[in-house]
């Protein structure tokens, strides 16, 4: 499902961080070496056919590297 994140992302929240996330070592092969960290916030996100709503996404960060990964977790009205 193709999103554009069309807000700022507020509640920034972060989920896991160094060996807590369970996905570090394909991370590392994909992005590159870093200090991951797994973040959630609340957006608004336009989908390709224009719609527009509020989400919840989770995405994977590393300091140096920047955000990677965002994904929808929960849609509001």
């Amino acid at each position: 499902m193709r999103f554009t994140i069309v807000s700022p992302i507020r509640g920034i929240e972060t989920i896991a961080t160094g060996k807590a996330i369970q996905e570090r070592k394909r991370l590392w092969k994909a992005h590159g070496k870093g200090r991951w960290r797994k973040l959630k916030g609340i957006a608004d996100i336009q989908f390709a056919d224009g719609t527009i709503c509020q989400a919840e996404i989770h995405w994977y960060e590393a300091h140096g590297i920047g955000a990677k990964e965002h994904k929808i977790k929960q849609l509001f009205g």
